[in-house]
């Protein structure tokens, strides 16, 4: 039996934004490792159709509209939940949009939804379920989706790559905090690098100036020829959360590097550069 068998065969998963991309890779694996899996997304019927692949291959899944920008959704989720289930093992604050473009060309309206979903909500996914898992006294595990673009800097990705900067340090502090708590609540901050998933599709730009489309394709075709499978991403990530590791990467490689260039430029306090090979792309 190996480790993430071990810990969550049989136990339930929640994971947010689970109706495509990376959320979806999640939950059709803790489907293969016995979990019940709850499937949110604020799109239903993407949600729906994860939960039925769950249930095809023989796995337990339910589906559930949520719209994680919003703090009341995700109280609603956390009582529906566990009045239906009982306990949560495994909660995957993984919903999230990319947004491309200069940072005053891009609207309002898609700014704000950028910092509620990508942020808030997993903010307030964990503020939704900790006290429940405190109550509960079990064994518990919160994974949230951070990125190697925690680590970085990319002009015109601005507004993603911030975010992923917030919930990194979000997740170190609460890992400090469960510490501090003595609560049997493991915190993983999940850095994926270049997965194949459907992130910088044309259709998930909504919103976004005109001029970054052509970034946005780039992006697409970079991901599609070069990123790591999605069901071998997500296996190697979760078989690292079931070890109680706090940095979870799909690729530790590519993480290595970063974190090597990041822990440089501090050191040197060096004016922010863009990386190699990265104008390339911003000349689209």
């Amino acid at each position: 039996m190996t480790k993430d068998e071990e810990k969550f065969a049989g136990g339930v998963a929640v994971i947010t934004g689970a109706g495509a991309g990376i959320g979806s890779g999640f939950a059709r694996r803790a489907g293969e490792l016995g979990m019940t899996v709850v499937v949110t997304d604020i799109n239903g019927a993407a949600a729906e159709t994860v939960a039925q692949q769950i249930r095809d291959a023989g796995g337990k899944a339910d589906a559930m509209v949520v719209d994680v920008s919003k703090p009341s959704e995700l109280d609603r989720l956390a009582d529906e939940v566990y009045a239906k289930y009982g306990s949560v093992r495994l909660l995957i604050n993984n919903a999230g949009i990319e947004t491309i473009g200069y940072t005053w060309e891009i609207p309002a309206d898609r700014w704000e939804a950028t910092l509620n979903i990508n942020i808030h909500g997993i903010i307030h996914g964990v503020r939704a379920f900790v006290p429940k898992m405190l109550a509960s006294g079990e064994e518990c595990w919160i994974a949230n989706l951070a990125s190697i673009g925690a680590f970085g800097q990319m002009p015109t990705q601005t507004a993603y790559m911030l975010t992923k900067h917030a919930i990194q340090s979000f997740s170190e502090c609460l890992y400090l905090e469960m510490e501090l708590k003595g609560a049997p609540i493991h915190v993983s901050s999940i850095i994926p690098g270049m997965i194949k998933t459907s992130i910088f599709n044309a259709d998930a730009g909504e919103g976004e100036p005109a001029a970054a489309a052509g970034h946005r394709k780039a992006m697409h075709d970079m991901m599609a020829n070069y990123g790591m499978d999605l069901a071998e991403g997500t296996r190697v990530m979760l078989e690292q959360v079931a070890a109680n590791k706090f940095w979870v990467s799909s690729q530790p490689d590519m993480t290595e590097q970063t974190l090597a260039g990041r822990i440089q430029f501090l050191q040197t306090q060096a004016n922010p550069q863009i990386a190699d090979g990265a104008r390339h792309l911003l000349e689209h």
